[in-house]
């Protein structure tokens, strides 16, 4: 058994799908308002419209992304004025994390591993 797709129930498809293919740099032509694919190899990372979800609901979901070039991936964010709500933070473990919040609230975390002769 592996993990095969990750899927964000939302009120507004196009809206969610239009910030995650920003963040990732995905291409896509897409005006679905019930489902689109934004990662569509396993696992996929997709967009699912769920009727009658309410707006204040607590999705309790957070996504995290592992970036090779926190210092680019900082750039791409700030230059699509993507909501950053902590930037590029070193980590008592030694990972850089950055947090932003996608349309619906959820957290998405970018994260960098610290080579081996960073780790604590």
């Amino acid at each position: 058994m592996h993990l095969g797709e990750i899927c964000l129930l939302t009120g507004d498809v196009p809206r969610l799908a239009a910030f995650y293919r920003t963040l990732l740099q995905t291409e896509g032509s897409s005006d679905d308002t019930a489902f689109q694919a934004i990662v569509e190899q396993e696992p996929m990372l997709t967009i699912l419209y769920e009727a009658g979800l309410p707006e204040a609901s607590a999705q309790r979901t957070a996504l995290a992304f592992t970036v090779e070039d926190m210092e680019a991936a900082y750039r791409h964010v700030q230059k699509n004025a993507l909501p950053v709500l902590q930037p590029p933070t070193r980590q008592p473990w030694g990972t850089v994390n950055m947090i932003l919040q996608d349309p619906d609230g959820n957290r998405v975390y970018l994260r960098q591993f610290a080579a081996k002769e960073e780790a604590p």
